[in-house]
């Protein structure tokens, strides 16, 4: 039945006309329980609902909802390898890359963990010889850079858990990342870097991504021409592949080539074989321990009860305001720096997943999907964009991300970024009002620009401290709830046909570019316009050598 059909979605729009008026500081004084009844605590996290547009009715409506799409069923589905990626006819088993318990998960009758564990164990192997020195470069000269070449998923995971948990990693080595097609973000970090003691991982299921291999193939000249061999490529380059031929084709031994599979998803790869680097820049132990957050998480996921299961709860939480209160966007706020890639990473798990205008039946979907994620650190957002959503006209939820302990000693530092973390939440949820500004002898001419509304909604998630392990339950959390969301809107979360056409245009266009013909009748006036403009006052005539002058 189409959602907005439902009886539960009715009961859930009946419920919206009642609690919109309330504000959260009538919901904390009708409810002195409030703050208990909506905090909930599991997996190393404690999560508080309180400062929410919500009841627990509403909780218990949007439960009905989840029960309404068969969430449950849902869940059981992904855990058990069925096939629910519809759209490329292929099973969802991320859960598989961190399932610590090691019990056997099915994909058409054959245990996969085997597959992992062994992958896993050559991820080791690899990284205990780059920390022995075992591992040498073509010269004879020990490891000390490493270099992940990727996008997408195959980038933002990796960057992003390696900035997250820089504070356990191997100060010995050195680790970039490379992405951008842009031969700027190649040329700036190779700078400074001895070829002889750099390995570049190269991260390409099927070896043809245009910006990882153009990224690559221009890396391998750069090392050749300082190291004078093509030799040199089998101790500088290892690859995150299925693409057997192409890796040989490009110079590496296929013994350095780590697979993983067409049930992994680019976004949900971090801890397959794409998650070498980090492997090798947090050690083992720290990459075992990520994954052993990762599969408590998943574990809660899967058995907690629909009231006190937080992926579930957020899922719903998130519906609720865009399906009802029509949020067009939810921040993340991370109150660690350690965390700065964490909303561009959630930008891609959550946008890419459902940003979807089509149900599961490939017809059009009559309400909204997937949200805008944004966000930066605290506390330099609230000197940018706090303004906004404070005291603008547009409602943001806002998720606040915290750790009780610091993992610098710096107490003072500390205690002031987690006083302005939890003031922050206090005054979205109940601002300043008139009286309170009068009493504090306001000019009454400034009063309409002092005052603060309130009743602006924020979750808050509080842990310990930053570890491998919390790290791991939190990401889990953020992919949990993000499926929850595309099951109650009837799509598929799996896949990413949205990012195929520009790649399309972009492979007829490259011709134009390089030859300097424009094939007017191929494009509209305005894009034929651009590209006038483009080869008129493009260089390329007279750079023969574009790796000339790199680093």
């Amino acid at each position: 039945m189409i959602l907005t059909n439902l009886p539960e979605w009715k009961d859930l729009i009946l419920h919206f006309k009642e609690i919109q008026p309330l504000t959260l500081k009538e919901m904390f004084a009708q409810n002195k329980n409030r703050a208990i009844n909506l905090t909930f605590e599991d997996c190393g996290w404690f999560v508080d609902l309180s400062k929410n547009r919500i009841t627990e009715k509403t909780i218990s409506l949007l439960i009905k909802l989840a029960e309404a799409r068969k969430i449950e069923e849902e869940i059981d589905g992904m855990f058990s390898g069925e096939k629910i990626n519809g759209t490329e006819n292929r099973s969802v088993l991320h859960v598989a890359l961190r399932n610590c318990s090691h019990t056997p998960i099915y994909l058409d009758g054959k245990n996969v963990m085997p597959q992992v564990d062994a992958v896993l164990a050559k991820m080791e192997h690899l990284s205990q010889n780059i920390y022995s020195g075992a591992w040498r470069g073509f010269s004879g000269k020990k490891i000390k850079n490493i270099v992940n070449i990727g996008i997408g998923g195959s980038d933002l995971g990796p960057d992003m858990v390696y900035q997250a948990l820089k504070f356990y990693s191997n100060r010995e080595l050195t680790m970039k990342f490379i992405s951008n097609i842009d031969a700027t973000h190649l040329i700036e970090q190779l700078k400074d870097l001895n070829p002889e003691e750099t390995l570049f991982i190269i991260a390409s299921k099927t070896f043809t991504t245009q910006e990882t291999m153009t990224n690559s193939e221009s890396a391998k000249s750069w090392l050749i021409k300082r190291l004078g061999s093509n030799e040199a490529v089998k101790n500088h380059f290892v690859a995150l592949s299925t693409n057997r031929e192409k890796v040989v084709e490009f110079g590496i031994d296929p013994n350095n080539m780590f697979e993983f599979w067409d049930w992994v998803g680019g976004r949900y790869s971090l801890t397959s074989a794409v998650g070498l680097s980090l492997m090798i820049t947090l050690g083992p132990q720290n990459f075992k321990k990520l994954r052993e957050g990762f599969h408590l998480m998943d574990q809660h996921f899967k058995q907690a009860d629909l009231s006190k299961n937080l992926p579930i709860l957020m899922g719903l939480l998130g519906i609720w305001y865009n399906n009802f209160f029509e949020a067009e966007t939810s921040a993340i706020l991370p109150y660690d720096q350690y965390l700065s890639r964490l909303p561009a990473y959630l930008q891609q798990t959550d946008m890419e997943s459902n940003g979807k205008g089509v149900d599961r039946n490939g017809t059009p979907v009559q309400y909204q999907t997937g949200p805008i994620i944004w966000g930066e650190p605290g506390t330099n957002g609230q000197h940018a964009f706090f303004q906004l959503i404070h005291q603008g006209t547009k409602l943001i939820p806002c998720d606040f991300i915290g750790f009780a302990q610091s993992l610098q000693r710096f107490p003072d530092h500390h205690h002031k970024l987690m006083a302005n973390f939890f003031a922050q939440q206090e005054a979205l949820a109940f601002g300043k009002n008139k009286k309170t500004l009068q009493q504090e002898d306001t000019p009454i001419e400034l009063i309409p620009f002092k005052l603060f509304s309130g009743n602006r909604p924020s979750t808050c998630l509080l842990s310990k401290k930053l570890t491998p392990k919390t790290l791991g339950a939190l990401i889990a959390l953020y992919e949990h709830k993000v499926f929850v969301q595309g099951i109650i809107w009837n799509i598929f979360s799996f896949d990413q046909w949205g990012v195929e056409l520009g790649k399309q245009l972009a492979s007829k266009i490259l011709p134009e570019l390089k030859s300097g013909k424009i094939d007017h009748r191929s494009h509209d006036s305005s894009t034929n316009n651009q590209i006038r403009f483009y080869l008129e006052n493009n260089e390329s005539s007279v750079l023969i050598d574009s790796m000339g002058d790199i680093a």
